[in-house]
């Protein structure tokens, strides 16, 4: 116990600000209320459409940041207000990479062993958002077209199985706390799309990728041999916590996945989405100001896909999603 309690202060800011006194929309209800504190503005919806499913008329969770008068947010933010909860306050994170690292430092430890804080288990939201087998409902939502022209799970398995070496030699690097070898720029330099050539489910693009990763993969072996036999260790070790050569994309930095991949993905599909519906709108038996109007509603109807994907909640059938429903609902049932 003291052993922990000390881990947590050398995490703590070194002086804590005060809290900023909090209104609650449920200050007068006859239900028991549980705080649920998150790392920033942009997980408040994340977590809210989370604890949906655990709302009843007698128990409620409230989403929000830590109040503070500093307006200091953030991961460390919520790791040092562990010692100042009650049993009715949570803590709710991205697990970044100490689900991986599990006991290997005093913040994976805290992340992984402390009552009434939940992590992602995935690196972060943003990995749960772009779960594959949810984009093609997101294309759907942005151009009102559902033709199944690419098959993102099938793209995003070639895809993480590409950059499956590159990701061990950076999460390794980021344990040992050294970009000698590979820093977080150089990951994602390396793991971007640039462009998505369509073609045979974008075949061209990863045949590209493939190149430009073994080029990357190589250079690091050469120069960095006394790693080589650790990281294929540090490979082993992760897979026991689910990390394969094909599904990468769920424990790489978040935004990289989503700002550098998926939505380079995303806008292709959905220009060529919208190009067949506008093909099929100018090839019907509207003429003149019909078809106009026609096409005027067609594009007033068109929403954009980066906010429809940061409104997804197709991901709910994801193995680690079912990870921290499990820890949840143990918690959900020790307050009954």
């Amino acid at each position: 116990m003291k052993k922990r309690r000390k881990e947590r202060q050398a995490i703590r800011l070194q002086e804590p600000a005060k809290t900023v006194p909090m209104v609650s929309r449920y200050a007068n209800g006859a239900y028991r209320l549980i705080r649920v504190f998150v790392e920033g503005y942009d997980d408040v919806a994340f977590w809210r459409s989370i604890f949906d499913d655990y709302d009843t008329e007698r128990l409620k969770f409230e989403i929000s940041v830590p109040l503070r008068d500093d307006l200091a947010k953030g991961k460390k933010v919520l790791l040092a207000m562990i010692d100042e909860r009650d049993r009715d306050t949570i803590l709710c994170m991205d697990s970044d990479f100490d689900y991986l690292f599990k006991n290997f430092n005093d913040q994976s430890r805290l992340v992984n062993n402390t009552p009434r804080l939940f992590h992602t288990y995935a690196y972060a939201t943003e990995n749960f958002l772009c779960h594959p087998p949810s984009l093609h409902k997101v294309c759907v939502k942005a151009t009102k077209n559902d033709t199944l022209i690419f098959d993102f799970e099938a793209f995003l398995r070639e895809y993480s199985r590409i950059i499956y070496p590159l990701f061990l030699w950076y999460a390794y690097s980021a344990r040992r706390k050294s970009e000698r070898a590979f820093s977080l720029i150089d990951f994602r330099t390396s793991v971007r799309l640039n462009y998505l050539d369509l073609r045979d489910n974008g075949q061209p693009t990863l045949e590209w990728l493939q190149r430009q990763a073994d080029k990357r993969l190589h250079a690091l072996e050469v120069h960095n041999r006394d790693w080589t036999h650790e990281v294929r260790l540090f490979g082993e070790q992760i897979a026991e916590y689910g990390v394969t050569p094909y599904n990468v994309y769920y424990f790489m930095q978040g935004h990289t996945l989503l700002d550098n991949v998926i939505i380079t993905l995303l806008h292709a599909v959905c220009d060529k989405l919208r190009d067949i519906t506008t093909q099929r709108i100018n090839m019907g038996t509207k003429q003149g100001v019909a078809l106009k109007n026609e096409i005027s509603n067609y594009n007033n109807a068109l929403r954009n896909v980066r906010e429809v994907l940061l409104d997804n909640e197709h991901y709910k059938d994801c193995f680690l999603y079912h990870k921290l429903q499990n820890d949840i609902e143990r918690y959900v049932a020790s307050l009954k």
